[in-house]
C-alpha cells in the first residue's frame, strides 16, 4: 500500500486538472500497487490499488481514503464517481484526503470514501463496459474484503452525479447521495450532442431526470454552481424531488467550484452515515 507522504508528493508532480483531465495522461502520483491476495484493511489515509473489473473488461484503480487517525475497518463507505475524462485519483487532487480528516476533527462522523475508474456516464451504452455494474457486483467484496462496510452512500461530480442518481435509483437504501454540478441533459438532442449514449432509448432508460420518482428526496443533496451550463437542468432535479439539500452558490464548473462545496457534501454524508 502507499503511504500518504509519498501519494501526495508524487501527486504534486504530476497535476490531474479536476474533470477536465486528459485520459490519456499519466494519472497523478505513483503508480498504483497490485491488489494484495489477501488484502485488509488500510493502514494508511490513502491507498490506492489496481484492481481486474470483468465488468469494465480491464484494470481500474480503487482509491480507498479514510480519514487520519480513525481505523478504517468497520468503517461505513461512500462512493466518490468522477467526471467526464477524470480518474479515481481526481479526488486526491480535490483535497478530499485532508477535507475529510478536517470535517472529522471537527465533529463529522467517520467515514471512508472509495473511488473508482468510470466512464460514459457510469452506465452502460452497449459497449461491453458497463461501470454500474462494477460498483454493484464487483466493487462491494473489494470493500467487505478490506474490512470496509459495503457502501451506504454515493458522491458524483459532473458525469459522476449523473452516475450517483443513476447509483440510488437502483439502491433506493443509500442513506445519503450527494452531487456537485451533476450533468444531466433535459431532451435527447442535448444528451446526444455528447456522443456517449448508444441511442435515444438508452439515453431515456439511464437518464435521472426521466425518473426522478425513483429518488429519495430525505437523502438527495444537490450542489451546482449558479455559472454551471447544467444548473438549468439541476434546478429541474430540485424542483421534482425537493432534496433535503439544494444549494446554488456562485461557481461554474470547475475545480476550485468543487473545492469549496466538498466540506458541506462531506458533513451531509457523514451525518447520514451516522
Amino acid at each position: 500500500m502507499l503511504s500518504r507522504r509519498t501519494l501526495l508528493a508524487g501527486s504534486a508532480l504530476a497535476l490531474l486538472a479536476g474533470c477536465s483531465a486528459d485520459p490519456s495522461g499519466p494519472p497523478p502520483g505513483p503508480a498504483a500497487v497490485p491488489a494484495p491476495s489477501h488484502p485488509t484493511a488500510p493502514r494508511d489515509p490513502v491507498t490506492v490499488q489496481r484492481m481486474r473489473s470483468a465488468a469494465r473488461g480491464g484494470d481500474v484503480d480503487l482509491v480507498l481514503i479514510t480519514p487520519e487517525g480513525v481505523p478504517a475497518a468497520g468503517l461505513p463507505v461512500c462512493l466518490a464517481l468522477h467526471g467526464r475524462g477524470a480518474r479515481a485519483r481526481t479526488f486526491l487532487e480535490l483535497g478530499v484526503p485532508e477535507l475529510l480528516t478536517a470535517a472529522v476533527r471537527t465533529g463529522t462522523p467517520p467515514f471512508a470514501v472509495a473511488a473508482v475508474d468510470g466512464d460514459h456516464y457510469w452506465v452502460d451504452v452497449g459497449s461491453g463496459d458497463d461501470p454500474q455494474r462494477m460498483l454493484t457486483e464487483e466493487l462491494p467484496s473489494w470493500l467487505t474484503a478490506r474490512d470496509l462496510r459495503p457502501a451506504s452512500a454515493v458522491f458524483g461530480i459532473s458525469m459522476g452525479g449523473f452516475g450517483a442518481l443513476r447509483f440510488a435509483r437502483a439502491h433506493p437504501d443509500l442513506k445519503a447521495v450527494a452531487t456537485a454540478s451533476a450533468a444531466l441533459f433535459v431532451s435527447w438532442p442535448d444528451a446526444r450532442s455528447r456522443k456517449v449514449f448508444s441511442g435515444e432509448d438508452n439515453w431515456r432508460a439511464e437518464e435521472p431526470l426521466l425518473h426522478t420518482g425513483e429518488l429519495r428526496k430525505d437523502s438527495l443533496g444537490v450542489w451546482c454552481g449558479e455559472s454551471d451550463p447544467f444548473l438549468g437542468a439541476d434546478r429541474k432535479l430540485v424542483k421534482a424531488v425537493n432534496p433535503a439539500v439544494a444549494q446554488f452558490s456562485p461557481g461554474g464548473h470547475k475545480d476550485e467550484y468543487w473545492r469549496g462545496v466538498l466540506p458541506d457534501v462531506l458533513k451531509f454524508v457523514g451525518q447520514r452515515l451516522a
